[in-house]
């Protein structure tokens, strides 16, 4: 690889961006794609792109045969992130588990008598809005959004940014009554319907949960099912 190029590589894992290493095989040209939202392949044949991206989503390396060559592509991703929105005890139970599962953990809540260090030790703490947290986080291809306060002025400004992200995962605790007005108020606020879709809510597999630790269970496995089965939301 060129040194350029490692120096930029370097840059991108210290500053925790996913890339992905594209060897044209025929040629050994190199180029480091970053597939956020809009950013720029251009150049790159679109199936490129797209093979690119689902490898990111899959984190695993392949090699496809494109309009330009047959392509090796390496994938550099930076770990796993988890957002959770409420400092509730469904959280206290699920930062952990998530942190066991390889996530980054960071909890969102203005609420500072719900986040603090005793409650959430070694989890990073945003008291910042969710609207202003998540612009900060950036949510990625990487992460997983889980909204838990069931109070709109919370709850809402976190689900519509996470939907203007590639966020892999959106869920939002609740009953299919609290869900059902919480889409009609991003809907008011312009959600299409095919974007709606992506929330998952209520959240977690149906396994019957009850506790806040069995229904971190099944968010969580629901988190996992959709990063390692289904593909993002």
């Amino acid at each position: 690889m060129e040194r350029s190029l490692l120096d930029r590589l370097a840059q991108d894992r210290a500053a925790k961006r996913p890339v992905v290493v594209a060897t044209f095989l025929d040629t050994g040209e190199q180029r480091l794609l970053y597939l956020q939202g809009k950013e720029n392949t251009q150049g790159i044949d679109h199936a490129i792109a797209e093979a690119a991206r689902a490898a990111i989503v899959a984190d695993k390396p392949r090699t496809i045969d494109s309009a330009q060559g047959k392509v090796f592509l390496n994938v550099f991703n930076p770990p796993l992130r988890l957002i959770l929105v409420g400092a509730v005890h469904i959280a206290q139970a699920l930062a952990p588990m998530a942190a066991l599962a390889g996530f980054d953990v960071a909890i969102v809540d203005p609420r500072g008598a719900f986040a603090t260090p005793d409650r959430f030790p070694g989890v990073s703490l945003h008291d910042a809005w969710p609207d202003e947290a998540m612009t900060a986080l950036k949510p990625d291809l990487r992460t997983a959004v889980v909204t838990l306060t069931h109070d709109p002025k919370l709850d809402d400004p976190a689900l519509a940014a996470a939907l203007r992200s590639d966020a892999f995962y959106i869920g939002a605790l609740g009953s299919k009554k609290t869900h059902a007005a919480r889409l009609g108020r991003l809907a008011e606020a312009g959600f299409p319907e095919h974007e709606l879709a992506r929330i998952r809510g209520p959240l977690g597999l149906a396994i019957g949960a009850v506790s806040p630790a069995e229904i971190a269970v099944s968010a969580l496995a629901e988190i996992i099912q959709v990063l390692r089965q289904a593909g993002p939301a």
